[in-house]
Parts: C-alpha cells; sequence; structure tokens
C-alpha cells in the first residue's frame, strides 16, 4: 500500500520524513495481519461476537388505566386507516 496515494485520497499533506516513517508503520501493520492467513480455522464457524448475544427485551403487558383506540385517535388532528396521520417530515 502506498502511503502517498492514501495520503492524497485523506487530502493529507505529509512530509517526505512523514511518508517514509507512516509506510513503514503501515508495512508493518499489514505484515502483522498477513500472519492471520496462517492460522488453522478449519471447522471453526464463522462468528460476529466473540460471545453469544442475545436479546433481552421484557414482556409487553398493559398496566394501569389505558385508553381504547377510539379515544387516543379522538383527539387527533388527521386519522387515517385507523392510525394518527402525521405530516410529511422528509423530502
Amino acid at each position: 500500500m502506498n502511503i502517498r496515494t492514501v495520503a492524497h485520497l485523506a487530502r493529507i499533506a505529509l512530509s517526505d520524513e512523514e511518508a517514509s516513517r507512516y509506510q513503514e508503520q503501515v508495512d508493518q501493520i499489514l505484515k502483522y495481519v498477513e500472519q492471520l492467513n496462517l492460522i488453522n480455522v478449519d471447522g471453526i464457524e464463522p462468528t460476529a461476537h466473540a460471545g453469544a448475544v442475545f436479546d433481552v427485551v421484557r414482556q409487553d403487558l398493559v398496566t394501569g388505566n389505558s385508553l381504547s383506540q377510539e379515544a387516543a385517535l379522538s383527539n387527533a388532528p388527521a386519522v387515517s386507516h385507523e392510525q394518527f396521520r402525521m405530516p410529511k417530515v422528509v423530502e
């Protein structure tokens, strides 16, 4: 990877000293990452997370006094298909 090309794409001005130093660092990083190709991953299932991730949700229960749909919509300025009708906010 050419650091000058990356700097140009990122619109970053680099001195010759900086470009040389960063090029060496990027080369070292890429060599380190290439070591991952040497790891045998046969039989290991791909995962998105190191541990299992579950949604933690509570049961949706009605508590206390609640409005009927008719009562909730009775004060609405606009109703469509038994739902609140809202003005368009995105062009």
